[in-house]
């Protein structure tokens, strides 16, 4: 489960003592930024006795063209958001990272928290995206309650989407409006921009309507 579900640092603790038991020395952990329970599992990785790498991220550019492709299709973005600014992050950034921690012993026992370059609302990544598709795409901020409910009616379980909701409005209510260099220290280069993303995925089509595209 994610990080910051319940059990997901036992899990992560299981499968980091396995890992050790059986010769791995060196474990990373894809974390998340501002989530108490995810910290737990990070603890978990530290204690293993494994060299280490701990990669804590913002929310992820992809989630747009994954988790709310399909909304975004029918140009509506609703999420629990509000006007929170967040610094977007491209999840290839996050892969550039991790492999580096992978494969050069530098990065042991190092905290690498990612953010992109800048901070931007919902509201602007909406724009954003909107400029990408060349069509108007419609933020709407909604309660975690309504967005657990949406999800329920999309066929996710109900203990599953209240996680979910609680989970996207918990990291997005302000603690994370911040930057950091996570990604200039574990690369020496910058992040990816949220512009960049944007122009690169509206190509691909993966917004466009089903019956456009084929």
């Amino acid at each position: 489960p994610d990080l910051a579900f319940p059990g997901a640092a036992e899990t992560v603790e299981e499968l980091a003592n396995l890992a050790v038991a059986n010769g791995v020395n060196r474990l990373v952990l894809l974390s998340g930024r501002g989530e108490e329970g995810a910290q737990l599992a990070e603890q978990k990785v530290v204690d293993s006795g494994a060299d280490y790498t701990l990669v804590r991220s913002a929310f992820f550019n992809q989630n747009f063209s994954e988790a709310f492709a399909e909304t975004i299709q029918h140009g509506v973005l609703a999420m629990p958001g509000g006007d929170t600014a967040e610094p977007f992050l491209d999840a290839d950034d996050i892969a550039d990272v991790v492999t580096a921690a992978l494969t050069d012993d530098k990065h042991i026992g190092q905290l690498y928290e990612l953010t992109g370059p800048r901070l931007l609302t919902i509201a602007e990544a909406a724009a954003a995206l909107s400029d990408a598709m060349d069509r108007p795409l419609q933020y709407i901020p909604v309660t975690a309650a309504e967005y657990a409910e949406g999800l329920i009616a999309s066929g996710f379980p109900a203990e599953e989407a209240m996680h979910i909701a609680g989970l996207i409005s918990e990291v997005l209510d302000g603690r994370n409006s911040y930057l950091t260099d996570g990604v200039e220290r574990a690369l020496c280069r910058k992040p990816r921009d949220f512009a960049y993303y944007a122009q690169a995925t509206a190509a691909t089509a993966v917004w466009d309507l089903a019956e456009v595209r084929s």
